[in-house]
């Protein structure tokens, strides 16, 4: 299987106690520039729909992810 890069933006969080719950979805917009310019255009052009839901319970974790801001998430196969 080839290897696999996503754009991703992270929409909500939701707080527990000892955790919290990141909400995630595929780069999109409204508009990009004609030109294609835009990297988000190209995210979105080959994977224009996703959700990813992960928990996170590792206190070095919580409270570092900013609703709003973009990552790349990276899929390999797991051997």
């Amino acid at each position: 299987m080839p290897k696999m890069r996503a754009k991703l933006q992270l929409n909500s969080i939701t707080k527990y106690t000892g955790s919290e719950q990141l909400n995630f979805n595929a780069v999109a917009a409204s508009r990009y520039p004609e030109d294609g310019s835009d990297e988000d255009n190209t995210y979105a052009k080959f994977s224009p729909s996703a959700k990813v839901e992960i928990m996170v319970a590792n206190p070095e974790l919580i409270g570092k992810f900013t609703v709003g801001e973009k990552y790349y998430v990276d899929f390999t196969p797991a051997e």
